[in-house]
């Protein structure tokens, strides 16, 4: 139970990556506000999905790419708990076209979930953190994507790489204050999202070619998240850690002598 005691924001939470970092945080302890969108059908099943480990779990439906509903998820974080150890800034937003087709308003729409969302958060979070005194972990999700130049992906991939900037600039601003703030890189992940734009068979055949035989899941990212976010990670701070099964490397591999 390496977070018990601790409260944890994680944002975009009802589903994914998100889900799974607040489930792997909760078996080890941790309060959770999980996030969706306005309007969401699956926030509440994600809270009871949390409960049933037997940690307090409350739901706020906000739209965290913006400041208004950034500001509503940390003032319900101190209204229900006090207190917000722990960020997990999830967000992502990446609709994919080529670079000369891609719709303006499209690439301020991804900007705005994979990069601006963040600042928000973290920033929000980082606030009450210094306020109360006692440090605090803030955790970015980015992804392989900020270093590999995938095609069709330019807005998305574009946001990653500022992300990971943004948050080594604010680990070195937040050394005084003993905050950690460190970005996981997810390779390619099993999610929903990924299944809307590809189908099982395509997944299934892919996932066989990466380094580890598999897509990633929402366990293998959440897991990362809670090392980042237990007192085992208290020396690492401003640090991009991929957890991908290779994927950044597939490519490195020996090609077998033709026999």
């Amino acid at each position: 139970m390496k977070l018990k005691g601790k409260t944890a924001i994680v944002t975009g939470s009802s589903q994914g990556i998100g889900l799974g970092c607040a489930l792997e945080m909760a078996k080890q302890g941790a309060e959770i506000i999980l996030n969706d969108r306005p309007g969401s059908e699956i926030l509440a099943d994600a809270v009871k999905e949390v409960e049933k480990l037997g940690v307090a779990a409350h739901g706020v439906e906000a739209d965290a790419y913006t400041r208004e509903g950034a500001q509503s998820i940390t003032d319900a974080a101190m209204e229900r708990f006090g207190k917000i150890d722990i960020l997990v800034s999830v967000p992502g937003f990446n609709l994919r076209d080529s670079f000369l087709d891609f719709d303006p308003d499209n690439f301020e729409k991804n900007i705005a979930g994979v990069l601006t969302a963040g600042f928000h958060m973290s920033q929000l979070s980082a606030r009450q953190m210094v306020k109360r005194g006692q440090g605090g972990k803030i955790i970015f999700i980015s992804s392989v994507l900020a270093e590999v130049a995938n095609a069709r992906c330019l807005a998305y991939t574009a946001g990653k790489a500022g992300l990971n900037q943004m948050m080594r600039l604010i680990a070195v601003e937040m050394f005084e204050h003993h905050i950690n703030v460190n970005a996981i890189e997810p390779g390619w992940i099993d999610t929903p999202g990924e299944r809307i734009s590809y189908d099982d068979d395509t997944m299934e055949v892919e996932g066989r070619k990466l380094p580890w035989g598999r897509l990633g899941t929402p366990e293998d990212i959440g897991k990362a998240a809670t090392f980042l976010a237990s007192a085992d990670a208290d020396y690492i701070t401003g640090v991009s850690l991929p957890v991908d099964g290779g994927y950044k490397l597939r490519h490195c591999r020996e090609i077998p002598p033709e026999k």
